[in-house]
């Protein structure tokens, strides 16, 4: 029962709904800028996708976010898919970041030396075709504005 009411974290997502998922490199980092890091990006979508553990209905690739309007499916293994994906990820980055590049990510976590995206990002359920329209017009506008 206590489990009823308990708050979930703003980056909850529940197996088999669609959202709208947010992704910010930490301290607002222009990290995506450079095509080889958004063919990261992309790798991690494809395989995922492959396994059969996310659809992806869109995306956009910003300098220091991404947003994508997704679905998982199912888990990835013991992680949740979105968790291989930031896995994932991160480990591409640290391979084509040199040490200096990669002293602006290091963190002083117990179980990890470097962190690529802030913590938590942001889910929104579409829980109906007007939501998600409404994220789609977002997402497809987003680029076009100054920031």
């Amino acid at each position: 029962m206590d489990n009823l009411f308990q708050k979930k974290r703003k980056s909850y997502i529940e197996i088999g709904q669609i959202y709208f998922w947010t992704a910010t490199i930490n301290n607002w980092q222009k990290l995506l800028q450079k095509v080889e890091f958004k063919e990261v990006i992309l790798n991690s979508f494809e395989y995922l996708n492959r396994l059969k553990k996310i659809d992806v209905f869109a995306f956009v690739i910003m300098p220091n976010h991404i947003h994508t309007i997704w679905r998982i499916k199912e888990l990835n293994g013991k992680e949740t898919a979105q968790g291989s994906f930031l896995k994932y990820t991160a480990h591409e980055f640290k391979k084509l970041l040199s040490r200096n590049e990669l002293m602006n990510y290091y963190t002083n976590a117990v179980n990890k030396n470097h962190e690529f995206c802030q913590r938590d990002p942001v889910a929104i359920h579409l829980y109906s075709p007007e939501v998600a329209y409404q994220k789609l017009d977002y997402l497809h506008n987003n680029p076009c504005t100054e920031h």
